[in-house]
């Protein structure tokens, strides 16, 4: 079996392709949904209708753990696929997000500093990082702001675009006193160090988190890590094909890839 790596678009290639350096041995199977790109957007019913599809699509093609590196999906529909769908349907696979291992990496900042999540409309209004900041540490100040227009810039090249947008964004955060911000979106990415730049407090990126999260995980799953290939074989698939999906691609991970146009609906 592969590792399956799933995000809305092509921005969960920075988590994925992170993986793949911090864990070159196995196979990976990489899913954007670039058809229907972007989910923070969408109501909770459409994208818990996606991610069944997206995982339905991955366990025929041989994934036996799944990361969920789009956010949105990880916000509003990890539980509900953990607790419900996995059990009826493939009680032997692994879905895991990616919400409870970068708020464990922004307490590690500071346990009672005030945390900034900056995030898509859809998984700020599921307060997911809230809830997981409150459980974690109790009491707390969490300072959410939507950014919905960064994710379409991102996807459609318009990263050269984005400064005045992500300065309106970040004001809010910096004028409350954020003294960690957490990047909830794993588009965000590709853009941490314009955010750095303009920010003078720790700033956690989840492609410099989820690597590290994944491998102790496998250590501590023996019975799941063994049973995974070690080929180093590598599959890129997405749901839409478009020259600009090409070079998005090319820009994440710093190389030409062939995305294979696949089907989930």
């Amino acid at each position: 079996m592969q590792i399956g790596v799933f995000d809305s678009g092509l921005g969960g290639l920075a988590v994925g392709h992170a993986i793949m350096r911090r864990l070159p041995n196995y196979d990976y199977l990489y899913l954007g949904d670039t058809k229907r790109v972007p989910y923070g957007v969408r109501s909770q019913a459409a994208v818990h209708e996606f991610v069944a599809q997206a995982l339905e699509f991955m366990f025929s093609q041989d994934c036996g753990i799944v990361i969920l590196a789009c956010n949105t999906a990880s916000a509003e529909s990890l539980r509900k696929t953990q607790q419900e769908y996995l059990p009826r349907h493939y009680p032997d696979r692994r879905v895991l997000g990616v919400v409870i291992p970068t708020v464990e990496e922004a307490i590690a900042q500071g346990p009672d500093s005030t945390v900034g999540v900056l995030a898509t409309t859809s998984t700020v209004e599921s307060d997911a990082y809230g809830r997981e900041l409150r459980r974690q540490r109790g009491d707390g100040r969490v300072i959410q702001q939507p950014a919905p227009l960064l994710v379409p810039l991102i996807e459609n090249d318009g990263i050269r675009y984005i400064e005045p947008v992500l300065d309106d964004y970040l004001r809010p955060l910096r004028e409350q006193g954020a003294e960690t911000i957490l990047l909830g979106c794993t588009h965000y990415c590709m853009i941490k160090e314009m955010v750095r730049r303009k920010v003078a407090v720790p700033v956690i990126s989840q492609d410099e988190v989820i690597p590290s999260k994944l491998a102790d995980y496998l250590v501590r799953h023996p019975e799941i890590e063994s049973s995974l290939a070690k080929r180093g074989a590598r599959r890129y698939c997405v749901t839409d094909l478009t020259s600009t999906y090409l070079s998005l691609a090319k820009s994440v991970t710093g190389t030409d890839l062939e995305l294979e146009l696949v089907g989930i609906e």
